[in-house]
């Protein structure tokens, strides 16, 4: 079981990075540095809470004339949030869960009075018909604190529920605007903490790579440990780019970003199956080491080319002006794909087989992370079988003379299976 916590090779990247940015975070003493950088990320959006708390108000008690519009605020400042989520759907949601909650608490406590059991009723006839309207959670459990607030409060058919879903109302505009307004910058956040995860991915390849030759299988573990600790930034990093998908659309100063959104979200499954493939890289070493196989030297040297190459793609998605071009970082990947033949692990065992193509898989995730096409970068892999599905790039430099080999009259570049057993057919035919 993984525990949950930061990985301190993540935490190494971030702060790498964060150096690059704002050169006062190396002066700091570590404590500090994580908590100034926590918060000097999240103040552009406190700022947002604060002053659209203060509008909202100003909205419904000075130009609406609603006694005492406390919702309005708090509409705005939940909108808002901190987090960098999908905050244009926590707004509708709001919105959304106030006005059912109102409705159907005002329209049946009129009816039936006050009392535990009918607050237990308000509140379940609420949530189902929030649930019903919208999956959403804040829908749901805002339902249920303005059906009790009706209940407990606000006396049936008066105009303080009513002025209550306005305010909600209020809220949730004055909050939308100021996301379009005030933007702050998920896509900043999102290919930091990409760049992160790539680095760790990194470091954890050299980390196998080293524990290989030493025959250290502790120091595996403990890379396995941070390479399977980084499934929460993953799970940040979508949410980021969820809510940099509605700022792009909602705001005029980052619709010329849109590129930028759609090129980070297309890495992010990708990044996620090259993580994952690391970690079953990772546990197979461990089982190299502790069964006493002989790995074979060019296996652990492969890997820690990759690791390398991988480092590059980390400073390219980073964004680093001292980052290599996009063709350097492909050019060092192709080298090492080209080195992933099948005679690493001939006369080998199974862990040796399994561990050679959990490489080649992490070298198709990462070679789509730098840009290139599924199709594309499974063809930059030497050929392991006669027909393979995607014709190598490199067939006759990259295949030993063997009897194996595969035929010079190749099949389409974007061939499937079933296309290649018509060709094989009309082959054999003619």
């Amino acid at each position: 079981m993984s525990r949950t916590r930061t990985p301190p090779r993540l935490s190494a990247w971030r702060d790498r990075l964060d150096a690059r940015a704002l050169g006062v975070y190396a002066a700091l003493p570590v404590p500090l540095r994580t908590r100034t950088r926590r918060l000097a990320y999240a103040f552009l959006p406190i700022l947002q809470c604060g002053l659209a708390a203060g509008i909202a108000w100003y909205i419904a008690f000075d130009l609406l004339g609603h006694p005492a519009p406390f919702f309005a605020p708090i509409a705005a400042a939940i909108a808002l949030g901190t987090g960098m989520g999908r905050r244009v759907r926590r707004g509708i949601e709001l919105v959304i869960g106030v006005v059912v909650g109102v409705g159907l608490g005002d329209l049946l406590i009129a009816q039936i009075g006050s009392g535990p059991w009918q607050i237990a009723a308000v509140v379940v006839l609420a949530m189902s018909a929030a649930v019903f309207l919208d999956r959403g959670a804040l829908v749901g459990t805002q339902a249920a604190s303005s059906a009790i607030l009706v209940a407990t409060i606000l006396p049936p058919g008066s105009a303080g529920g009513y002025e209550r879903m306005v305010d909600a109302a209020v809220g949730g505009v004055v909050a939308l605007v100021a996301m379009s307004l005030i933007p702050v910058h998920p896509l900043r956040r999102a290919r930091r903490e990409a760049a992160s995860l790539l680095g760790v991915a990194s470091s954890v390849l050299a980390e196998v790579a080293e524990g290989l030759d030493r025959r250290d299988s502790d120091r595996i573990r403990e890379a396995l440990q941070d390479a399977r600790d980084t499934q929460p930034a993953i799970d940040a990093v979508e949410e980021q780019l969820a809510g940099a998908q509605e700022l792009v659309r909602i705001s005029p100063f980052y619709r010329r970003r849109r590129p930028e959104e759609v090129e980070l979200s297309r890495i992010l499954n990708p990044l996620d199956n090259g993580i994952r493939n690391i970690r079953v890289l990772a546990r197979r070493a461990i089982v190299a080491v502790d069964d006493q196989v002989d790995v074979p030297p060019a296996l652990s040297s492969l890997l820690a080319a990759l690791a390398d190459a991988v480092e590059l793609l980390a400073q390219r998605v980073a964004a680093d002006p001292d980052a290599p071009g996009a063709a350097t970082v492909l050019r060092e990947l192709r080298a090492v794909s080209a080195r992933a033949k099948r005679e690493l692990v001939i006369g080998s065992g199974m862990t040796e087989m399994v561990m050679l193509a959990q490489i080649r898989s992490i070298l198709v995730d990462v070679m789509q992370v730098a840009g290139l096409s599924k199709i594309s970068a499974l063809a930059t892999l030497p050929p392991t079988v006669r027909t393979p599905a995607v014709s190598p790039e490199l067939l006759k430099e990259e295949w030993p003379d063997s009897p194996d080999r595969p035929a010079p009259e190749m099949p389409p570049f974007r061939a499937t299976r079933a296309s290649m057993a018509r060709y094989d057919g009309r082959r054999s035919s003619s």
